[in-house]
């Protein structure tokens, strides 16, 4: 029997997949526990259906964050530190900072995990971040660190 998986089947296959399996297990282990439905052809067609509105879907979260990352590329935030001894900042300017201060001054709402800093910021001045948009889009922002 022709089965959709609906979620995640260890032995079978992944979620959406169209696998063959023996009418018993069909009936007595995927259909009662909703792991499965039929594969008639009113399934498939509205497996289909919902493949073609996740890839449109898909598509837009990828056009929006490609708009967003040509938006950050010439954007500049700046964060106010402390100093301490010598003109080094007292503590270091973490990604929470950073995007508390991107939603105060661009009216962005960034996301603070999202962000890449290779070492935390402890010296005033320029310094670039990236952030990861999408799994395919980075974009990148200038942060400038002033004394307070």
């Amino acid at each position: 029997m022709k089965v959709i998986l609906l979620q995640d089947v260890k032995s079978l296959g992944k979620k959406g997949d169209v696998v063959n399996v023996s009418d018993g297990y069909a009936r007595n282990a995927l259909f009662p526990k909703k792991l499965g439905v039929e594969a008639s052809a009113k399934n498939l067609n509205d497996l289909k259906l919902q493949n073609r509105h996740a890839d449109k879907v898909a598509q837009e979260n990828l056009a929006a964050a490609e708009a967003l990352a040509a938006q950050l590329k010439d954007k500049k935030v700046t964060v106010r530190m402390k100093a301490g001894e010598g003109g080094r900042t007292f503590g270091s300017v973490s990604t929470k900072e950073i995007a508390a201060a991107a939603r105060e001054q661009l009216g962005l709402e960034l996301d603070k995990k999202k962000m890449q800093l290779p070492e935390p910021i402890r010296t005033f001045g320029m310094t670039e971040v990236s952030i990861r948009l999408h799994p395919k889009v980075t974009g990148t922002f200038t942060v400038h660190v002033v004394e307070e």
